[in-house]
């Protein structure tokens, strides 16, 4: 047969061209899809508006002011009776009764007693010991010390009590006729003796410190301007193991649980505080709070506030410079930038049309329907109430007014010209008058969802609102920050 009698070759399709040309497979397509796919989720992207989200805090509109206060107390120094070495019976920062035992002085540095205990004292110390031994705390060393300083004042207690039943010597009678002489000039202090050692006990009762700032004495009335300056502020520790003279400083006495607080006011400061007569107090050292009488002072022309206390002074005897908190923001609740509050419309409804659904207990409305047939039917309707408001009494010249409120019900619940009806008086209430109310749009789902807010205080950025609304915002929830970007029920993610 000839060549041109030869069934020619069928040309190839329009997909085999292409694949001789691009190398098509199903990795090529997939691939294709994919591409297509991220450029228009990038382009999609960067045309739509971003939305940003604010998760819901709790807690105040604004952090309180903190200052640095001068504690002004009625505290005086009691000097050494007589020369010697001092042995401590006091803990430093502990109130003690008075004629209880302070200090000791004697001659030497260990001072030696011939007093013995009885079976009963040493059975009671080793019970204390017991007792401080099965509660001791590693994270609460500072107790160690509380307990060495109550220890040795028992032991002391004992000593001393045993050595008042036996009779002196010449020399210990000359001498405690010498020490009483000595002590008529010395304030604060009761004198007695164990073995060669003086006792030195407190007069009055009173908190005991081992230090002295010459800020002793100083009384509001008598503080200047210059005593705020800590730069220059010194404290003399006054314990030693050196042997003292007579009449040289051995602790500070502070005699009363009344002190004041001065803390230095700025104008604008003076300006916000001058209508308090109390004030809440936090102290930062221990996160303390107190409640105190609050004034103003001047002070070398300067305003100054004076906080008085009539209690806690043994919490911060040790301290002259005290870093406090004045507790002025009391209003908390659910914090919220203003930027996120919008109004919504809602239909508002007398609460006398209301109906409770007697299978679920839900509060609704019976509204008027028209069946196929054309006759008017009452079908219950269940709806989301956002608010319940107590309407404003009107007519004055009643003397008791019976409380009414007002329904807060969803547009999307009604049509404007429905009808609602009260069972019970047959009242009809044709659905169309509106009002606003303030909210925000919760984003935890995904898509905006109003939220009813009721705004306690504000500044100039951030809102505090209720945490008991209906309808309303919980704690940690996720809002969007500018609101008018978006629109209710619109799907952000």
């Amino acid at each position: 047969m000839p060549d041109n009698h030869k069934k020619q070759k069928k040309a190839p399709g329009i997909l085999a061209r292409f694949s001789k040309i691009f190398g098509l497979n199903i990795g090529t397509i997939m691939f294709g899809v994919l591409f297509v796919y991220m450029a228009f989720s990038g382009i999609l992207y960067l045309t739509t508006p971003h939305i940003e989200s604010y998760q819901v805090t709790s807690g105040p509109l604004s952090r309180n002011e903190t200052y640095t206060g001068l504690a002004v107390r009625e505290e005086s120094v009691c000097k050494a009776s007589s020369s010697g070495y001092i042995t401590y019976y006091a803990r430093e920062g502990s109130k003690i009764n008075a004629n209880g035992a302070v200090y000791g002085i004697s001659s030497t540095k260990s001072a030696s007693s011939t007093s013995q205990l009885s079976q009963d004292e040493l059975s009671s110390i080793r019970n204390d010991m017991m007792s401080f031994s099965k509660s001791f705390n590693s994270s609460k060393f500072n107790n160690t010390y509380s307990f060495k300083y109550d220890l040795k004042g028992n032991i002391l207690q004992y000593a001393e009590s045993a050595a008042s039943t036996a009779p002196l010597t010449s020399d210990e009678r000359d001498t405690d006729q010498d020490s009483s002489d000595n002590t008529a000039d010395t304030a604060e202090q009761v004198t007695s003796y164990v073995g060669d050692e003086s006792i030195n006990k407190a007069e009055s009762d009173g908190i005991i410190l081992y230090s002295v700032d010459n800020y002793e004495g100083k009384t509001v009335d008598t503080v200047t301007a210059e005593d705020f300056d800590q730069n220059s502020y010194h404290e003399t520790d006054l314990k030693t193991s050196d042997s003292v003279k007579s009449g040289d400083d051995i602790y500070t006495i502070i005699t009363d649980e009344r002190w004041s607080l001065l803390i230095p006011l700025s104008d604008k400061q003076a300006e916000k505080l001058k209508d308090r007569s109390a004030i809440r107090v936090k102290f930062l050292k221990d996160d303390m709070t107190q409640t105190g009488d609050f004034s103003i002072i001047t002070i070398d022309g300067g305003k100054y506030g004076q906080i008085d206390f009539s209690k806690g002074l043994i919490r911060y005897a040790s301290d002259r410079f005290l870093d406090i908190e004045l507790v002025t923001n009391t209003v908390v609740g659910l914090k919220i930038p203003l930027s996120s509050i919008v109004t919504k419309d809602f239909y508002v409804i007398p609460d006398k049309m209301a109906a409770t659904d007697p299978k679920t207990g839900n509060t609704g409305f019976i509204m008027e329907e028209k069946t196929k047939s054309g006759k008017n039917a009452s079908v219950f309707k269940d709806v989301s109430i956002y608010a319940k408001i107590e309407d404003p009494v009107t007519d004055q010249t009643k003397e008791f007014s019976e409380t009414t409120y007002t329904y807060y019900v969803d547009k999307s619940a009604f049509k404007e010209g429905d009808a609602i009806v009260n069972q019970e008086t047959g009242e009809r209430y044709i659905i169309g008058e509106t009002d606003t109310l303030e909210g925000v749009y919760c984003i935890n789902k995904g898509y905006a969802v109003f939220r009813r807010i009721e705004v306690l205080d504000q500044n100039e950025e951030y809102a505090i609102v209720s945490r008991n609304t209906t309808y309303g915002l919980y704690r940690y929830d996720h809002i969007v920050k500018n609101a008018d970007k978006v629109k209710e029920e619109d799907i952000l993610y």
